[in-house]
């Protein structure tokens, strides 16, 4: 991977993330357009950029995280993201082994921009208009749903937004308790591949995370630069978001998940993704 490979993944990642339409899915594209090979690197690579995308999350919304005396906050995202944890930890290999699929994405690509082009519809008269008003069992059901998002190709803020809307939020609302579940779902995915999971390294010696980041000057320069494109990128990406929910919804971005999803199957069918 090179230093402009690393930029433009970093980019894909900061501008989809946080949007429903499916960042793993985009970086299968993303990848195969740029003849990136998929060595474990890369693969740790596309995950630990994450954090960038985090700090982005607390940079912005730093009044909500940093009011320690607002202590149910902490309690109503810790409840929320016990499910993904658990799930997490008991299925890791079979989701890893779901990510190596491409027509799992693409075809949950398309099944989630159906849903989207109906959610505005199908969930009216919202009446949770702040997280102060969140109770710990919409924080629960909101958790479970973001849990279907680990089937790659779903999307974690798009599985979340529809939860909450099933839970009465109004979509503003929804869009961002999908950032703050974020935080800590993220974080826990991306400190345990650096820390705890293990990766094959150069010479088949397998190492972890932060060990293969380590493993080379280039590897580190990508893994830096990488995170501080993320984060600026994501940072841009969330207020263009919220802005544009308050107007529009999110029909736009189920036309746009289809269209992605359709582009990802014809590269699939004609060979040069494979399936």
């Amino acid at each position: 991977m090179t230093i402009t490979d690393a930029i433009i993944i970093a980019i894909v990642e900061g501008l989809t993330e946080f949007l429903p339409v499916s960042s793993t899915g985009h970086m299968i594209i993303t990848s195969s357009l740029l003849g990136i090979q998929k060595d474990e690197f890369t693969k740790l690579f596309e995950v630990a950029i994450q954090f960038g995308a985090i700090l982005s999350v607390i940079i912005l919304y730093w009044r909500r995280f940093f009011q320690f005396h607002r202590w149910q906050f902490y309690i109503k995202l810790l409840i929320g993201v016990i499910p993904a944890l658990l799930l997490g930890f008991l299925f890791s290999d079979k989701i890893d082994a779901m990510l190596e699929s491409p027509t799992t994405v693409a075809v949950a690509m398309l099944a989630g921009g159906i849903v989207l082009m109906f959610i505005d519809s199908m969930f009216k008269n919202a009446k949770t208009e702040s997280d102060d008003q969140i109770t710990y069992t919409q924080s629960f059901i909101t958790g479970i749903w973001q849990t279907i998002a680990m089937i790659p190709g779903v999307s974690r803020s798009a599985a979340s937004i529809i939860g909450g809307m099933s839970q009465k939020f109004t979509r503003n609302l929804a869009a961002e308790f999908s950032f703050f579940l974020a935080v800590p779902t993220m974080f826990a995915a991306t400190a345990y591949s650096v820390f705890v999971k293990k990766w094959s390294g150069n010479g088949g010696i397998e190492r972890k995370g932060y060990e293969l980041i380590l493993e080379s000057n280039d590897n580190l320069i990508a893994f830096i630069v990488g995170n501080i494109v993320a984060f600026v990128v994501a940072m841009l990406a969330i207020r263009f978001f919220i802005n544009y929910l308050k107007i529009y919804g999110f029909r736009i971005f189920g036309l746009y998940r289809i269209l992605a999803g359709i582009i990802l199957l014809v590269l699939i069918f004609t060979g040069v993704i494979k399936g």
